[in-house]
Protein backbone atom coordinates (compact mmCIF):
# COMPACT_ATOMS: atom_id res chain seq x y z
CA UNK A 1 0.00 0.00 0.00
CA UNK A 2 1.47 3.02 -0.78
CA UNK A 3 1.21 6.08 2.15
CA UNK A 4 0.73 9.65 1.30
CA UNK A 5 3.27 11.92 2.17
CA UNK A 6 2.56 14.95 3.78
CA UNK A 7 4.06 18.34 3.81
CA UNK A 8 5.09 20.06 6.75
CA UNK A 9 6.38 23.04 7.72
CA UNK A 10 9.75 22.99 10.26
CA UNK A 11 7.19 25.12 12.78
CA UNK A 12 4.44 22.62 11.88
CA UNK A 13 6.54 19.22 12.39
CA UNK A 14 8.29 20.66 15.40
CA UNK A 15 4.47 21.04 16.98
CA UNK A 16 4.01 17.77 16.34
CA UNK A 17 6.80 16.08 17.78
CA UNK A 18 6.19 18.57 21.12
CA UNK A 19 2.71 17.29 21.55
CA UNK A 20 3.74 13.35 20.62
CA UNK A 21 6.67 14.70 23.46
CA UNK A 22 3.68 15.93 25.71
CA UNK A 23 1.52 13.14 24.99
CA UNK A 24 4.08 10.21 25.99
CA UNK A 25 5.77 11.58 28.89
CA UNK A 26 3.45 13.92 30.38
CA UNK A 27 -0.05 12.80 29.59
CA UNK A 28 0.49 9.18 29.41
CA UNK A 29 1.37 9.84 33.42
CA UNK A 30 -1.26 11.64 34.20
CA UNK A 31 -3.85 9.22 32.90
CA UNK A 32 -2.25 6.44 34.72
CA UNK A 33 -2.49 7.87 37.86
CA UNK A 34 -5.98 8.88 37.22
CA UNK A 35 -7.10 5.24 36.70
CA UNK A 36 -5.09 4.09 39.78
CA UNK A 37 -7.17 6.58 41.29
CA UNK A 38 -10.28 5.53 39.58
CA UNK A 39 -9.59 1.80 40.39
CA UNK A 40 -9.17 2.34 44.28
CA UNK A 41 -13.03 3.47 44.32
CA UNK A 42 -14.01 -0.15 44.55
CA UNK A 43 -16.62 -1.77 42.03
CA UNK A 44 -15.30 -1.23 38.25
CA UNK A 45 -18.79 -1.83 37.38
CA UNK A 46 -20.40 0.96 38.53
CA UNK A 47 -17.19 3.44 38.48
CA UNK A 48 -17.95 6.46 36.03
CA UNK A 49 -14.53 7.62 37.42
CA UNK A 50 -12.72 4.53 35.80
CA UNK A 51 -15.15 4.66 32.78
CA UNK A 52 -14.21 8.09 32.15
CA UNK A 53 -10.38 7.60 32.94
CA UNK A 54 -10.50 4.32 30.40
CA UNK A 55 -12.07 7.08 27.87
CA UNK A 56 -9.13 9.19 28.31
CA UNK A 57 -6.61 6.88 28.40
CA UNK A 58 -8.01 5.44 25.00
CA UNK A 59 -7.96 8.71 22.95
CA UNK A 60 -4.51 9.73 24.72
CA UNK A 61 -3.17 6.62 22.74
CA UNK A 62 -5.10 7.20 19.73
CA UNK A 63 -3.69 10.56 19.49
CA UNK A 64 -0.23 8.93 20.09
CA UNK A 65 -0.45 6.51 17.32
CA UNK A 66 -2.17 9.05 14.66
CA UNK A 67 0.91 11.29 16.05
CA UNK A 68 3.51 8.64 14.97
CA UNK A 69 2.05 7.73 12.28
CA UNK A 70 2.09 11.66 10.56
CA UNK A 71 5.35 12.37 11.72
CA UNK A 72 6.40 8.98 10.08
CA UNK A 73 5.27 9.85 6.73
CA UNK A 74 6.14 13.74 6.94
CA UNK A 75 8.42 15.26 4.57
CA UNK A 76 9.47 18.85 6.28
CA UNK A 77 9.67 21.61 3.57
CA UNK A 78 13.42 22.87 3.34
CA UNK A 79 12.52 26.48 3.11
CA UNK A 80 16.13 27.15 1.94
CA UNK A 81 15.23 25.46 -1.55
CA UNK A 82 12.55 27.53 -2.57
CA UNK A 83 12.53 30.74 -4.05
CA UNK A 84 11.40 33.36 -1.32
CA UNK A 85 9.09 35.59 -4.35
CA UNK A 86 7.00 32.69 -5.44
CA UNK A 87 3.98 31.58 -3.53
CA UNK A 88 5.09 27.67 -2.03
CA UNK A 89 4.26 26.05 1.04
CA UNK A 90 5.65 28.12 4.29
CA UNK A 91 4.63 31.55 2.18
CA UNK A 92 3.76 34.38 3.51
CA UNK A 93 1.16 36.10 1.26
CA UNK A 94 -0.62 39.09 1.36
CA UNK A 95 -3.54 39.87 -1.29
CA UNK A 96 -5.89 42.14 -2.27
CA UNK A 97 -9.66 40.86 -2.61
CA UNK A 98 -10.61 42.72 -5.24
CA UNK A 99 -14.35 41.97 -5.05
CA UNK A 100 -14.30 43.29 -1.02
CA UNK A 101 -11.37 45.89 -1.72
CA UNK A 102 -10.00 44.32 1.56
CA UNK A 103 -6.25 43.06 2.46
CA UNK A 104 -6.09 39.50 3.44
CA UNK A 105 -2.79 37.59 4.79
CA UNK A 106 -2.52 33.87 4.40
CA UNK A 107 0.11 31.30 5.45
CA UNK A 108 0.34 28.55 2.94
CA UNK A 109 1.00 25.49 4.73
CA UNK A 110 0.26 21.32 4.28
CA UNK A 111 -3.06 19.76 4.99
CA UNK A 112 -1.92 18.75 8.47
CA UNK A 113 -1.06 22.14 9.60
CA UNK A 114 -4.29 23.95 8.08
CA UNK A 115 -5.88 26.30 10.75
CA UNK A 116 -8.11 28.57 8.66
CA UNK A 117 -8.99 30.56 11.85
CA UNK A 118 -5.30 31.80 11.74
CA UNK A 119 -4.84 32.40 8.66
CA UNK A 120 -3.27 28.97 7.81
CA UNK A 121 -4.55 27.47 4.48
CA UNK A 122 -3.41 24.44 3.15
CA UNK A 123 -1.79 23.94 -0.42
CA UNK A 124 -4.58 22.23 -1.44
CA UNK A 125 -7.49 24.14 -0.20
CA UNK A 126 -9.06 26.32 -3.36
CA UNK A 127 -7.14 29.51 -2.45
CA UNK A 128 -3.98 27.73 -1.75
CA UNK A 129 -4.44 26.11 -5.21
CA UNK A 130 -4.98 29.38 -7.21
CA UNK A 131 -2.14 30.86 -5.15
CA UNK A 132 0.79 28.25 -5.28
CA UNK A 133 3.44 29.36 -7.76
CA UNK A 134 2.32 32.54 -8.33
CA UNK A 135 4.50 35.87 -7.93
CA UNK A 136 4.12 39.49 -6.26
CA UNK A 137 1.54 41.25 -8.72
CA UNK A 138 0.17 38.81 -10.17
CA UNK A 139 -4.23 38.10 -10.10
CA UNK A 140 -5.50 35.29 -9.46
CA UNK A 141 -9.11 33.47 -9.28
CA UNK A 142 -9.57 31.03 -6.63
CA UNK A 143 -13.06 28.67 -7.01
CA UNK A 144 -14.43 28.09 -3.85
CA UNK A 145 -17.78 26.31 -3.12
CA UNK A 146 -19.07 29.99 -2.27
CA UNK A 147 -18.04 30.90 -5.72
CA UNK A 148 -15.04 32.64 -7.25
CA UNK A 149 -13.01 35.03 -5.63
CA UNK A 150 -10.70 37.34 -7.60
CA UNK A 151 -7.50 38.57 -5.51
CA UNK A 152 -4.59 40.57 -6.58
CA UNK A 153 -0.93 39.45 -4.76
CA UNK A 154 0.48 42.43 -3.02
CA UNK A 155 3.38 40.54 -1.31
CA UNK A 156 5.45 37.19 -0.91
CA UNK A 157 7.21 36.20 2.03
CA UNK A 158 8.75 33.41 3.97
CA UNK A 159 7.24 32.32 7.22
CA UNK A 160 9.58 33.46 10.17
CA UNK A 161 11.47 30.32 12.04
Amino acid sequence: MMTKQMLFTETGYKALVEELDYLKNIKRREVKENLATARSYGDLSENSEYDEARNEQAKVEARINELEYIILHAKVIDESQVQEDVVSIGSIVRVQDLDFDEEIEYAIVGSNEADPMEGKISNHSPIGVALMGKRTGDEVVAHTPGGDIKMKILDVSRAKQ
